[in-house]
């Protein structure tokens, strides 16, 4: 069965996995890491989303992602936007992946140095909206958007980075994030040219020069 949706797509990939991986007894560390670094995700998500809870009832922030995926060094996650309370919710999801991304460095990356020898040193972040089609009855999913979301998150040096497709903050200005992103330019790699982007403006201006040509004014 072939179905179409039009959801947030997200990526969260360990940056400098690979070279992990390639380590003296990598089999004994790399199953300890990804144990570790799940747990400690999926918990993290699970807490960073939750609002509140009154009446027996638990009040998120947004919606929770219906499908996840480990891909060798990233996690795929999908989130059902009609479920997300509106365009406000959508600026949530994305406000609590940041903050998941900054986490990683401030908490997780602080415990497990204390496990295993040189882990991956930032958790980099990818967002896209657009149309995906569901393949073997919702067990995987393709489309072009997916590609979107793992290019942005090998941008630069940056740790974050959002498409700007099916999102808009100039129509929710109140919104925390508002404050915290920039509007560029940027070519993808076998994507497309002039691709307009979200970036934190923080990471920005701690570019090389080289780099910041890489972006754009629009």
């Amino acid at each position: 069965m072939v179905n179409i949706y039009s959801p947030l797509l997200h990526f969260f990939d360990l940056e400098g996995f690979t070279d992990f991986c390639n380590q003296i007894g990598s089999h004994l560390v790399i199953p300890e890491f990804l144990n570790r670094y799940f747990q400690w995700l999926f918990s993290t998500l699970k807490t960073q989303f939750r609002e509140g809870k009154s009446e027996g009832k638990v009040r998120i922030f947004g919606s929770l992602p219906f499908f996840a995926k480990f891909l060798g060094d990233g996690i795929l996650f999908l989130w059902n936007t009609r479920y997300s309370g509106g365009f406000s919710g959508i600026c949530n999801i994305v406000g609590n992946l940041m903050a998941i991304k900054d986490a990683y460095m401030t908490d997780f990356l602080e415990d497990i140095q204390t496990h295993v020898a040189k882990p991956p040193k930032m958790l980099r972040c990818g967002i896209a909206r657009g149309q995906i089609i569901s393949i073997g009855d919702g067990s995987d999913y393709v489309g072009s958007s997916i590609n979107v979301a793992s290019r942005l998150q090998k941008l630069s040096s940056l740790s974050f980075a959002l498409s700007r497709r099916g999102f808009d903050l100039s129509k929710n200005i109140t919104h925390p994030i508002r404050k915290l992103l920039i509007l560029k330019k940027v070519d993808l790699r076998g994507l497309g040219n002039e691709e307009l982007i979200y970036i934190e403006s923080t990471e920005f201006d701690k570019l090389t020069p080289v780099e910041k040509e890489t972006f754009i004014d629009p």
